[in-house]
């Protein structure tokens, strides 16, 4: 007997000790980096050092880095990826043939020696031992002198250097904004590690992932170019250009080149842009956030680029409230890349010519200083958990800005989403965003169901409740790395409503939504109506019936599987029906009138749940003269 007691002691550890691994943990490093640019041949040569703690519960024997400018050289998976698709993108591509009968040439595979982007290691030691690495296209592959065991530190050190190439796409030099450099994804980058193991996937055009840690960064450059980026300044009284506080004098080393030093800390990525002809920017918000603003000396872009200023700063406000406080000293808003990508602590922007433009990207990119900057998703994995929220947020934002109360603001993405179904090309969200086989499927899942996410789950919860929800994420979640299991527990335990039928169906599967009014009979005096589920994926119903009489009704049938109803809104009147289990393809409402007192009767009036097909939402009694 006491053997049997023993066994079932040891097991009962064993089960308490597998549950507890399940426990959060993430790694941690600190990067110290001295930079020195070229201007004159865009190559630069790099000291790192990087200070790396194992966090995890396992002992690694090896470690991955980023090499993302490898993948501007003709061959790279990038330029392979740029001629197999069929609807590459057009920023990467020249058209060859028509409109109609496009043949698209990578320009990748076009760049000359002088032309590319590479990073190439020279030496790399751990602790002072020298380290077996091997380059795979845009991933170093590294075996560690000595295994790191979990809960130590370990010093890599490296010198390596690198050549910015022709701008392709996101980084480069020379734009077709005339900026110089676009330093972003610049530097060999250490690969997240995490219960799923190594994150060392190719770069291939698509998002990115990376480790939390501090940054401290020398950048040494020709003295007439401008520096923006992450991180703060901390040497602004000897650079000067805007940056040196009010009435203190620049003290410039001599020689033709200045260092600039940046700092930043908790943050996953570093990036940085310079020009010689920025016009540098600087206002102070209420929340004590500096704001930087640098772009090109040009008439065509200076007006809006100072138009954009205060509206950035009622923009950080928006956020602070309805997401969670900006934690950092400072944000900048930066003229450089394609299109607008952002960036920890910035965005590079191009263009501005167009103020609506340059707004509403300028709105989308600072969004993503909570969506992926400080709430870091896998980007690769889930790119609808940034891209998608990021666009709600930011939709939400214009919104209030312009003073507008829409009652979906978001309708535009409910067509491109049926866009999408109707094409027969969607893929499931929860596919690897290098995995899509068209990129319109990849941007329509990721921008644009992916913020539907969020909307019809206001529809699901309620707006209240969708709100306490995202900020509770925030306070949960922030400087971490959540997944969607993460951010639906969240609303369910703000909501009280089971909601993983919700996450599984709209995420993982392509299952979609289709209810219908099958029948409106009379039965004695009043009327009964049934409705059809016709799509694979549940959700709860708002009907609302208009009477003859003028006034209205509104019913309100529960999803059975959320073992919940949703909360009724303030001044709101409505009829709670009895639930519906998904099983039952038919459901019967009765309505205590006659048919003769019903105009209409309609299925979510708001638009705010993605059924794809609302024609047979609606029903409409018929006149005698129409009948006829």
């Amino acid at each position: 007997m006491k053997k049997i007691l023993l066994s079932l002691s040891i097991l009962t550890s064993f089960w308490a000790s597998a549950q507890n691994n399940t426990t959060y943990w993430q790694q941690h490093v600190d990067y110290k980096m001295d930079i020195n640019m070229n201007v004159d041949n865009f190559q630069y040569t790099g000291n790192q050092e990087l200070k790396y703690t194992n966090n995890s519960p396992d002992t690694l024997n090896q470690v991955f880095y980023h090499m993302f400018f490898n993948a501007f050289q003709p061959g790279s998976e990038m330029d392979m990826r740029l001629q197999s698709i069929a609807d590459p993108d057009g920023r990467m591509v020249n058209n060859l043939g028509t409109k109609e009968e496009p043949k698209y040439e990578s320009r990748i595979s076009k760049l000359q020696p002088n032309e590319i982007g590479y990073l190439r290691v020279s030496t790399l030691t751990q602790d002072g031992q020298e380290v077996q690495f091997k380059e795979e296209g845009t991933v170093l592959h590294v075996s560690l002198a000595e295994p790191l065991a979990p809960g130590k530190s370990t010093t890599l050190k490296m010198e390596f250097k690198g050549q910015v190439p022709v701008q392709i796409r996101r980084s480069g030099r020379n734009n077709a904004d005339g900026v110089a450099l676009s330093m972003t994804q610049w530097y060999p980058k250490l690969a997240e590690y995490d219960f799923e193991g190594w994150h060392a996937d190719p770069y291939i055009a698509r998002e990115f992932f990376g480790v939390w840690g501090n940054f401290d960064v020398n950048i040494t450059i020709d003295k007439d170019y401008i520096i923006g980026g992450t991180g703060v300044l901390q040497n602004a009284d000897e650079i000067g250009y805007g940056y040196e506080k009010e009435g203190t004098k620049v003290k410039r080393k001599k020689g033709k080149t200045l260092t600039w030093n940046f700092k930043a800390n908790n943050v996953h990525d570093f990036a940085w842009a310079a020009d010689p002809e920025y016009i540098h920017d600087s206002m102070e918000t209420a929340s004590g956030v500096t704001l930087h603003f640098l772009y090109k000396n040009d008439p065509k872009v200076k007006e809006n680029w100072k138009k954009i200023q205060p509206e950035t700063a009622k923009v950080l406000e928006y956020f602070n409230t309805h997401i969670g406080q900006y934690p950092w000293k400072q944000y900048s808003i930066i003229q450089g890349g394609d299109g607008g990508m952002e960036y920890a602590n910035c965005t590079l922007i191009t263009g501005g010519e167009d103020f609506n433009s340059l707004m509403g990207t300028t709105v989308h990119e600072f969004a993503h200083s909570w969506f992926q900057q400080l709430l870091g998703t896998n980007e690769s994995q889930y790119p609808w958990m940034d891209e998608g929220f990021t666009s709600y947020i930011s939709g939400m934002a214009r919104e209030s800005l312009a003073g507008k109360e829409s009652v979906n603001p978001f309708a535009g993405s409910y067509r491109g989403y049926n866009y999408l179904v109707q094409s027969g090309k969607e893929q499931p969200m929860s596919t690897h965003g290098d995995r899509y086989e068209y990129n319109m499927a990849y941007s329509i899942a990721s921008y644009t169901k992916g913020s539907i996410f969020l909307s019809q789950l206001g529809y699901i919860i309620g707006k209240e409740n969708l709100q306490k929800t995202l900020n509770r994420y925030y306070d949960e979640w922030k400087f971490k790395h959540p997944a969607p299991n993460d951010f639906i527990r969240v609303a369910e335990k703000v909501s009280g409503a089971e909601l993983s039928w919700y996450l599984n169906d709209w995420t993982n599967t392509t299952n979609t939504i289709d209810y219908a009014i099958k029948e409106v009979a009379e039965k004695d005096a009043s009327t009964e109506v049934t409705l059809e589920r016709i799509g694979l994926m549940p959700m709860p119903l708002e009907i609302t019936v208009s009477y003859t009489d003028g006034s209205e009704e509104n019913i309100y049938i529960p999803l059975k599987m959320m073992l919940w109803e949703k909360p009724t809104a303030e001044n709101e009147a409505r009829t709670v029906a009895k639930d519906w289990a998904w099983a039952s393809k038919n459901y019967k409402l009765t309505l205590n009138k006659p048919k003769a007192d019903i105009s209409k009767i309609e299925i979510d009036n708001t638009g705010l749940m993605a059924d794809i097909n609302r024609e047979n939402n609606v029903f409409k009694a018929t006149t005698t003269a129409e009948g006829e």
